[in-house]
């Protein structure tokens, strides 16, 4: 599979972790629809980790927990299918996955057969208990050559956190999407790292092998297996621009069967997601204004001609940041100047002596589709 443009969905992990079930993943497929969720853009149901039986069968083939999924994976994906949307699961490529279940080590091309028998669409391919002889790179394309050669099209979602220099080698091995962070927790401080972690690797995304900076905590408010301590409305706001202008998947992490209109609201903003599923996919380039990283000022090209800008104040108080047209490609001597609006709350900016500028307080963003016009 080819995937054009950066995956969106919703993964049991950052909630639920071991605590999953038939239910809960049939219920969750509802809530993806009925919210509007499902009509923004998002379309893969993901079970992680724990959804197996602790050995496999005699058949030497992965067995769906009885008690979690009392009808077998075939069923809940035919049901998730029939709501329209696509149906993703989890393995490893080491021996057993991150919280002990058997995993795919030396048994790839049975497993990319079984999950194509049950109609799998995603797989989320882990990086624990790898043998320490065994190379990494090697373990994920003999997943990628399973997957590719299993008579099914399944997203190869490569989870190896950014570890041995994956971005590297992921693109030789299939993956269409690779995790270049370790995991998300809900806490500013988590998400501050992985943002920062995206500054020396940017040019390693993009189409047919996204850059994925993990899961999104927006709306988790501290509730969950990563709950942590939380985090701010303005924090979730900057949490999802920054994912969407860096070109990341969307993977929606929280309780989607109860989230609030304000969660429902960033996620589901048609601007921002309007600029992560840009069709040339154009990759972002940072700005760091006065060199300073908590500074970031995050741009990316759009195909129609627009420029998204965000500003994106990092630090613990109010900062003013600015950036010169000319950085952006618009000499002024030229004639041309760019405007626009802020994704989140409409407020128009337009250049004033070819510098735009914004003043953000702590924690805070703002981001603006803009266009190119005439001065």
């Amino acid at each position: 599979m080819i995937k054009h443009l950066p995956p969106m969905g919703w993964n049991t992990w950052n909630t639920f972790a071991e605590k999953i079930n038939e239910e809960l993943v049939l219920q969750s497929a509802d809530a993806l629809v009925s919210s509007g969720l499902k009509e923004a853009g998002y379309e893969y149901v993901v079970v992680d980790d724990c959804w197996a039986l602790r050995e496999r069968g005699k058949d030497g083939r992965l067995v769906p927990d009885p008690e979690k999924f009392p009808h077998g994976m075939k069923y809940v994906a035919d049901y998730i299918h029939g709501k329209g949307l696509k149906f993703g699961m989890y393995s490893c490529c080491g021996t057993m996955t991150c919280a002990a279940y058997p995993a795919s080590y030396n048994r790839e091309f049975l497993d990319a057969k079984t999950f194509a028998e049950w109609g799998v669409d995603f797989l989320k391919y882990d990086y624990c208990f790898k043998p320490s002889g065994a190379e990494g790179p090697l373990l994920y394309r003999r997943m990628g050559l399973a997957l590719a050669s299993c008579g099914r099209d399944i997203l190869f979602s490569g989870c190896s956190w950014g570890a041995d220099k994956t971005h590297e080698w992921i693109g030789s091995t299939g993956a269409n999407m690779w995790r270049s962070t370790g995991d998300i927790f809900d806490s500013w401080e988590s998400l501050k790292s992985l943002i920062l972690q995206q500054y020396d690797i940017l040019p390693f995304g993009g189409q047919g092998c996204f850059n994925d900076m993990d899961m999104l905590i927006v709306g988790m408010k501290g509730k969950g297996n990563v709950g942590v301590k939380g985090c701010t409305a303005d924090e979730y706001r900057l949490h999802f621009a920054a994912w969407c202008l860096l070109e990341s998947p969307l993977m929606i992490g929280c309780d989607i069967r109860s989230m609030d209109e304000e969660t429902k609201n960033i996620l589901t903003n048609p601007v921002l997601i309007g600029i992560d599923q840009d069709a040339r996919c154009n990759r972002p380039y940072i700005i760091r204004f006065a060199g300073n990283d908590d500074y970031p000022v995050i741009v990316r090209n759009l195909a129609n001609g627009d420029v998204a800008v965000g500003f994106f104040n990092l630090s613990d108080k109010p900062a003013h940041l600015w950036v010169a047209e000319d950085d952006l490609g618009v000499p002024f001597l030229q004639g041309k100047t760019l405007t626009g609006e802020e994704a989140y709350t409409g407020k128009k900016l337009r250049a004033i002596n070819a510098t735009l500028s914004v003043t953000l307080p702590a924690h805070a963003c703002e981001v603006y589709r803009m266009k190119l016009t005439d001065l």
